[in-house]
């Protein structure tokens, strides 16, 4: 199959990879529109492993104020150059990851940052269900652990899908930024706020 400036354009606008990339992912996949796009997808992820050890001493500071002036939510994330900070991309990014927390009200950024008396506490509750329900013990803490995996996959926001793409982890998503940036960055801290929640 022909691949044609107009295509390597729309896949460009698509994915917001590079042209040379874009026009190598169209000629990896014969031409294959969606299968390019997975492609760029899977390169992006790859990248930002590699760039996970980079320091992260630039970044954004972003509020996001639902309209009813009723929730909102103040998110840090860091990034290596002031020039990626400023990129429409990056800005984007961040506003997704405030408007993400004031949705779906995670606990922490990633796994190891959630209090262990609180996993503790869960696992107990679980527990204690499952055995309710009459279950015997080696299949009770089989049931646990997968009660955790969706407590863990609802409150740790690295693990929640994305709102504007649920097919997609905030991780994927934050992954595919770094890869069309060409930087690491890191999602630092953040804060919720909710009319009337007390925490």
């Amino acid at each position: 199959m022909k691949i044609t400036a107009e295509i390597v354009k729309e896949l460009r606008e698509k994915t917001g990879a590079g042209m040379m990339d874009c026009k190598k992912a169209l000629i990896q996949t014969d031409g294959d529109f969606e299968k390019a796009i997975d492609y760029l997808r899977a390169q992006g992820i790859a990248k930002a492993e590699k760039k996970a050890s980079r320091a992260v001493n630039e970044g954004l500071i972003y509020a996001y104020i639902h309209y009813s002036n009723k929730l909102g939510a103040m998110v840090e994330v860091n990034c290596e150059t002031d020039f990626v900070a400023n990129t429409k991309e990056f800005q984007e990014f961040v506003k997704n990851v405030a408007m993400q927390i004031a949705a779906s009200a995670p606990l922490a950024v990633s796994r190891d940052e959630i209090d262990p008396k609180i996993i503790e506490r869960e696992k107990a509750i679980y527990k204690e269900q499952v055995l309710r329900e009459g279950k015997p013990e080696n299949i009770a803490d089989k049931i646990v652990n997968g009660k955790l995996e969706k407590f863990y996959k609802e409150n740790v926001l690295l693990e929640q899908p994305f709102f504007k793409d649920p097919e997609r982890t905030i991780e994927i998503y934050l992954k595919e930024t770094i890869g069309k940036l060409g930087e690491n960055i890191q999602i630092a801290r953040f804060a919720r706020f909710a009319l009337g929640e007390n925490k």
